[in-house]
């Protein structure tokens, strides 16, 4: 019997019982870890062989803040770096632009010049330490940094591994960093992927984000949907400019988020792997080994919660195991205290040990898929694939992701799933503990917070204008000019911005000669 109070957050009706459903067929749907469509893993022995990388984000104040918290979690056991920059580095201003102003180091760390990038990895391997990047509007500027401080210390860029977002078309639907019109973004989308392809064969040139779009407010199908609408659109951008197909997914990442749902999450997990299997051997041909899906996954940032803050470790911990159960290659795990404020040394630390807690002691990593053949997994894992590939379908006959992007459709199902999901918890049909349920009368217990440096604006300030009176200001001009050129024309631009960092100029600078030959977005 049914009852329609009980549905997935997506809105999936859920049954009070899973019976064997001939809905699939194992070795077609299910089949093998390691073996298309990779619904129950990507390699054979998934964490029996390798754990996933635990790699908090993180980047907070001054670059020498953000070092120091970089060294404190690699000491605690941390395997990757993530790195968080500020809102005016995101959106290409110098610490001393006015717009800056109240926002240096706010909100992730600030980033003006080669100096600074040099000073952020101080003492940090970089041949040997995996580097994310959260970047995309200026991800061209700081990949150009990264790899001027890497040449400086004489590591050839074959050696490097990481991955850098660049992945603009969700910024224009669900985040907003962008500065450029669409199409001169995805030039620099483009040229990125491209010059890395050739040089930095280890570096993983985008990162396709559904997290933010499941942040926006998107349900769990949506995230899925429109974060594989950009991935086709990028993959076929970049496919017409002759980077051979398999290679070119090879480095294809994908980050998701981790809701609070957790047998929808671990079925979106499983069923992303053979969308994406799907997508790539269907469209494009790939041989098997190119239709892997490999993806970090992020804890919800959305669903921590002000109120009996302490709860949110507990939020955290199940959001991690969807992760873990879903098949992660990588995992960020949110610090309780984030609804107030840059999480502190303690909360970051809490949050890396629920990781590591799952890791050692939970037993999960002994088997790989644990969670596969269960009747309700496995059947709401091919629904959420069957709704995931209807609204692809529905993307594409709009022309895809831009033209869907140009006239506001996903924008738009994005602000209808968040406002739904709004009323359903004002009206206390979606519970949330401590907000409309279990509240506690009287005020609020206290959370010890991370207090930011009222002087670091001034002193970023300081140190920008001590690297611009030392820098050579016509050999800074001329760099800038050669860029504007080769902006009009049609060559990869990486090396010229590549030669504008190492002349001294600064992220802000640099972005200013692309808005004045680019332009700026106005909106859908």
């Amino acid at each position: 019997m049914k009852n329609d109070r009980y549905k997935s957050d997506s809105g999936i009706p859920i049954d009070p019982l899973y019976l064997p459903s001939g809905k699939y067929d194992y070795l077609d749907d299910i089949g093998f870890p390691g073996l298309f469509p990779f619904t129950r893993g990507i390699y054979p022995a998934m964490y029996r062989e390798r754990i996933w990388t635990m790699r908090q984000y993180s980047g907070l104040g001054s670059v020498s803040e953000s070092n120091r918290r970089f060294k404190n979690l690699f000491a605690k056991g941390q395997t990757g770096l993530s790195v968080a920059f500020d809102l005016p580095t995101q959106m290409g201003y110098d610490s001393d632009h006015p717009i800056a102003e109240g926002e240096v180091g706010k909100a992730g760390v600030p980033i003006d010049t080669q100096e600074d990038m040099d000073d952020l990895f101080s003492d940090i391997p970089l041949d040997r330490v995996s580097v994310s990047m959260t970047i995309n509007a200026t991800a061209a500027v700081i990949l150009a940094m990264y790899l001027a401080v890497t040449k400086k210390r004489g590591i050839p860029m074959a050696k490097l591994s990481g991955t850098i977002q660049n992945d603009i078309l969700k910024e224009y639907l669900a985040r907003g960093t962008y500065i450029y019109p669409i199409g001169p973004s995805l030039r620099l989308t483009r040229d990125i992927i491209t010059f890395c392809a050739k040089e930095c064969p280890r570096w993983n040139y985008i990162s396709v984000s559904g997290y933010h779009i499941r942040e926006a407010g998107a349900t769990a199908v949506q995230e899925l949907a429109f974060t594989f609408a950009n991935a086709i659109a990028y993959v076929e951008m970049v496919f017409r400019h002759g980077i051979v197909i398999d290679s070119l997914l090879g480095r294809v990442s994908f980050f998701f988020s981790a809701g609070r749902d957790l047998f929808e999450e671990i079925a979106k997990f499983r069923a992303a792997r053979r969308i994406w299997a799907r997508i790539a051997k269907h469209r494009w041909k790939a041989a098997d080994e190119a239709c892997r899906l490999r993806f970090h996954t992020h804890t919800g940032g959305s669903c921590l919660t002000e109120q009996q803050a302490e709860n949110n470790m507990i939020r955290v911990s199940i959001q991690a195991l969807a992760a873990v159960l879903g098949g992660t290659q990588s995992l960020h795990t949110c610090s309780y205290d984030e609804a107030y404020s840059l999480p502190s040394d303690e909360s970051v630390s809490i949050a890396l040990r629920t990781q590591q807690i799952i890791a050692r002691e939970s037993g999960i990593p002994n088997t790989v898929d644990p969670v596969g053949g269960s009747y309700f997994i496995e059947s709401l894992t091919c629904k959420i694939e069957e709704e995931v590939f209807k609204e692809i379908e529905k993307i594409d006959r709009m022309g895809g992701a831009v033209s869907a992007i140009k006239t506001g459709y996903m924008q738009g199902e994005i602000h209808r799933s968040a406002y739904e999901s709004q009323k359903q918890l004002e009206a206390r049909e979606d519970k949330v503990v401590g907000v409309n349920c279990f509240e506690e009368p009287g005020p609020r217990r206290g959370v010890k917070t991370l207090r930011s440096d009222g002087c670091l604006g001034e002193r970023q300030i300081e140190r920008l204008r001590r690297h611009k009176k030392n820098r050579d200001h016509l050999f800074v001009a001329h760099c800038l000019d050669r860029l504007k050129k080769a902006l009009k024309g049609d060559d990869n631009l990486i090396p010229y911005i590549i030669e504008c960092v190492e002349s001294g100029a600064t992220l802000g600078e640099v972005s200013d000669a692309l808005r004045e030959v680019f332009g700026i977005y106005k909106g859908a």
